[in-house]
């Protein structure tokens, strides 16, 4: 039967194991991490489902499928509660085992797929799509994507805090041999020191009747396709060599568990700090740093390639609208060059910010940018005289931009002070200076 089973299964799946008895069982799931089990009730020394239990009081959550020539009701309720998916009678055909696999593991990467969707939920990660932009930087950072996203190395995406770096990860993902696995993000700068390892890793404990639990970690969760670690900078000095095992051994060890479970997961790293420099300071380990840098792919701040606005804009408008349900707005030539004179600290997060702080007011909201260019102008000595006429310039920008929210909302300099995010008092003054 072993036999049969390994022949017709292998063909049709990744690796079949096989073991004589619930000995040679216990073996293989102490060395290899398990999906789904096919076990005979009748074995020799321990009955399957004696095993079955043990192995459900380790925490192992592996799909079971029980197989048996001689079953009553009462056998095949204990069985079910012992955590057997499915209960097979022999003789059976070779359809029935296959269905009964195929239901098993398609349960196994439901549950995983929701995990991975609650997290993405969560944590707002971005939507399908590339990296827009026809920039020279931008055209040389997709080529870059390209050429590593068909190997299976480590990769280190650094640049300021907003310039995509999740976006850049989700792109190699989607563009790797890895692409039908999951995508599962953790920033690592918003879990505590006590809680970031067993999310990362898994956890173990005994429940209140005694049977062991294990709560899988991300790892477990990325199995077969990438995990991303946002703000790896941020991983405290203690965990970094549990990382830097794991990237090695491509093993872990559950907290609280004496079982090493094999993962295969790719790894993309990200930090908006200077590694080099964390390393100098002390403050990050030099072996993990050489681990993860691999291969370190530099992603631009927008400022660096402003003549990419316009088309982020549009593509702001036109995936942020629908998801608001909020009619797009309208960003004339005038509005659009303005946008380029500003130096987005926030990089290209800022600028989504604006377009869908934007969308629920009804027009382009540009009140923070002004404060932001004042605040910049204030920091700067006086320019010379060539460049005098940009004042100038922002003034009328600034008119035509307050006279036109006060249009669209027909005049309530009310409505239009609160759009514009600042007093009415200061509206009107500006409206009396201008003789309105």
């Amino acid at each position: 039967m072993r036999s049969f089973l390994q022949k017709t299964l292998a063909p049709r799946v990744g690796q079949v194991l096989v073991a004589a008895n619930a000995d040679e069982a216990d073996e293989l799931t102490r060395r290899h991490r398990i999906d789904l089990v096919v076990l005979d009730i009748a074995m020799p020394g321990r009955d399957g489902i004696t095993w079955l239990k043990s192995l459900r009081a380790e925490g192992h959550g592996c799909e079971a499928v029980l197989i048996t020539a001689f079953a009553d009701l009462d056998t095949a309720i204990e069985a079910l509660r012992a955590g057997a998916s499915d209960f097979i009678l022999k003789p059976f055909r070779v359809t029935q085992i296959l269905n009964a696999l195929r239901q098993g593991l398609e349960r196994a990467e439901l549950r995983r797929q929701n995990f991975v969707l609650r997290r993405s939920l969560s944590q707002r990660t971005p939507a399908a799509g590339g990296l827009v932009g026809q920039s020279l930087a931008i055209r040389g950072l997709q080529a870059a994507i390209q050429r590593v996203a068909g190997v299976d190395s480590t990769v280190l995406l650094t640049g300021e805090s907003g310039t995509g770096k999740e976006l850049a990860a989700l792109a190699l993902h989607r563009h790797s041999p890895r692409a039908a696995g999951p995508f599962v993000p953790v920033n690592c700068a918003t879990l505590s020191a006590e809680l970031i390892e067993s999310e990362l890793f898994g956890h173990a404990w005994r429940s209140s009747d005694g049977t062991r639990q294990l709560h899988d970690g991300l790892f477990v969760y990325a199995q077969g396709g990438t995990l991303f670690l946002d703000e790896v900078g941020e991983l405290p000095m203690a965990l970094q060599a549990t990382l830097l095992r794991a990237l090695e051994e491509r093993r872990i060890r559950p907290v609280g568990s004496e079982q090493e479970v094999p993962v295969d997961v790719r790894i993309i790293a990200a930090t908006h700090r200077p590694l080099a420099r964390e390393v100098e300071a002390g403050r990050f380990r030099p072996d993990l740093y050489y681990r993860l840098q691999v291969v370190e792919i530099n992603l631009p701040p927008l400022r660096k390639h402003k003549e990419d606005i316009p088309a982020l804009v549009e593509h702001f408008i036109n995936t942020l609208a629908p998801q608001l349900g909020l009619p797009p707005i309208e960003v004339s030539p005038d509005e659009l060059a303005f946008l380029a004179q500003y130096d987005w600290p926030g990089n290209v997060r800022e600028l989504r910010n604006l377009i869908e702080r934007s969308l629920i007011l009804g027009a382009l909201n540009v009140s923070a940018l002004y404060q932001g260019l004042a605040r910049a102008e204030a920091r700067t000595p006086a320019p010379p005289a060539p460049v005098a006429p940009l004042t100038t310039d922002l003034q009328t920008l600034e008119k035509n931009h307050i006279l036109a929210v006060l249009a669209s909302v027909g005049g309530d300099k009310t409505r239009a002070a609160q759009s514009l995010g600042i007093s009415r008092r200061t509206l009107e003054r500006r409206v009396a200076e201008w003789g309105g």
